[in-house]
């Protein structure tokens, strides 16, 4: 992974999942550092914890799960457009959820993106690779502050 590119934050407690994201990310030849957060609160202490943890950089893009333990994700998709310095960070919706409110509810909220989990392994790694893809070198990134 790119040390020199911004990181990819994960946001995702099943271990497995998290991992088959990661290695979808590599295949897809995408360089960013990912930064697994396992539960809702080590997520934002990432994004808005002590100025060690701030050294960590804003994230090229937010890959979020919203069935998380300590802080759901839609709490911390709330956080993420609340604050200035984040506001504007993509963020895609990465869940097993399918159910009309929580779609709803996400874009609401400001997510940019919402992927239903496939549950094949052939279907997952695609859609992941996919949407890094698309993220992390299609789409033009709204500039710094």
């Amino acid at each position: 992974m790119n040390a020199g590119s911004p990181p990819v934050l994960l946001v995702e407690d099943n271990p497995d999942d998290a991992e088959l994201t990661i290695r979808a990310l590599k295949r897809a030849n995408l360089k960013h550092l990912v930064h697994v957060a396992d539960d809702g609160q080590e997520a934002i202490d990432y994004l808005f914890g002590t100025a060690e943890q701030a050294a960590n950089g804003v994230p090229a893009l937010i890959i979020l799960d919203l069935q998380l333990p300590r802080v759901a994700g839609l709490e911390i998709l709330k956080r993420i457009r609340a604050e200035e310095r984040t506001r504007r960070l993509p963020v895609v919706i990465l869940t097993s959820s399918n159910e009309k409110p929580d779609v709803i509810n996400a874009y609401d909220l400001g997510a940019n993106s919402y992927v239903c989990k496939p549950i094949q392994f052939d279907k997952f790694t695609t859609a992941v690779a996919r949407l890094g893809v698309y993220w992390l070198t299609i789409n033009e990134p709204p500039p710094s502050r």
